[in-house]
């Protein structure tokens, strides 16, 4: 194998790898630390809110009108089975 040949596999390699760590957001500092981007997470924020605002409402659901000590007996019933 040349000289040129085995400069030539080096440098696709290095490309491959580079566009491998563009594709995926790594990106590398001053220092020569490589972190990977976080991506946006608004959306999985927003539906966290709405999954909590789920659970208050069925969690209101269940209590109303009910004494507690009878709640209580029905969630340890459904803890044994």
């Amino acid at each position: 194998m040349s000289f040129w040949t085995a400069a030539v596999i080096i440098a696709a390699i290095i490309g491959f790898v580079e566009l491998r760590k563009a594709k995926l957001g790594i990106t590398q500092d001053k220092h020569g630390n490589e972190t990977r981007a976080l991506p946006d997470d608004s959306e999985l924020r927003r539906e966290v809110i709405e999954l909590r605002e789920r659970v208050k409402v069925l969690e209101q659901i269940t209590v109303e009108g009910r004494e507690t000590r009878a709640l209580a007996d029905e969630i340890e019933k459904l803890r044994d089975n």
